[in-house]
């Protein structure tokens, strides 16, 4: 295998229990033939579709083969690489990302397969979000959100105008107190030198990396913690 051009991270250990259905949440019906995993994927096909070389890491569980099967359908669109979640770690998000860091190479992208984009140019937001790692180390796909109920269940973040971009002043993962944030991240990139702080993203009590991120914000970001997303 080849080096890839970027490596993603793709999150599929979860048990979703919130979601409470007979099947993986990120496999979710939204229309014929498409599903909430497609439709997350949807930035990181435009990746290939620019050119670039995707290795896409799965990281699952035994109870996740239904996802690792439907995943047969990218074998033609990414180099993929599948690897259980490591019981040594812990069992959440981070532990998920510490799993996959060994088989990524180049920038690293997180991506959550219960998580679309949506809008205007959100299909090459990830495209976007992976170049600016070049200069900045960080970038971050993100949504305006002001409602402490949401902000309280996802990557938080303050988002401020700098010299004619806008970059991340503070981030928080799932805050007790919302105040002072003003959106949240749906996908993230770093630069290869940096990708090894990813866990500290979701990670509890360990400062965030993403503070200075350049922040690329789309119209909305849908997290289906439910059938009715």
């Amino acid at each position: 295998m080849f080096p890839p051009d970027v490596s993603v991270i793709l999150p599929c250990a979860g048990f979703g229990t919130r979601f409470s259905a007979p099947y993986p949440k990120e496999l979710h019906c939204l229309g014929p033939g498409v599903t909430v995993l497609d439709r997350s994927l949807e930035a990181v096909v435009e990746l290939t579709k620019s050119g670039l070389t995707v290795r896409l890491v799965v990281v699952f569980g035994a109870h996740k083969l239904e996802t690792v099967r439907y995943l047969e359908r990218y074998a033609e669109t990414f180099q993929m690489v599948f690897v259980y979640q490591n019981e040594s770690y812990e069992p959440g998000l981070d532990g998920a990302v510490r799993s996959a860091l060994p088989m990524t190479e180049g920038p690293v992208a997180l991506v959550l397969p219960d998580i679309v984009v949506s809008g205007v140019d959100s299909a090459g937001s990830l495209l976007a979000a992976v170049r600016h790692t070049e200069a900045a180390g960080w970038s971050v796909v993100a949504a305006e959100e002001r409602d402490p109920g949401v902000l309280r269940q996802m990557g938080a973040l303050a988002v401020v105008d700098t010299d004619g971009f806008r970059t991340v002043r503070a981030a928080a993962d799932k805050p007790a107190d919302p105040s002072g944030y003003n959106a949240f991240w749906g996908m993230i990139a770093a630069a290869e030198t940096e990708a090894h702080r990813l866990p500290d993203v979701v990670a509890e009590g360990t400062a965030s990396p993403l503070p200075g991120a350049v922040a690329l914000m789309v119209e909305g970001i849908v997290n289906y913690n439910t059938p009715a997303g």
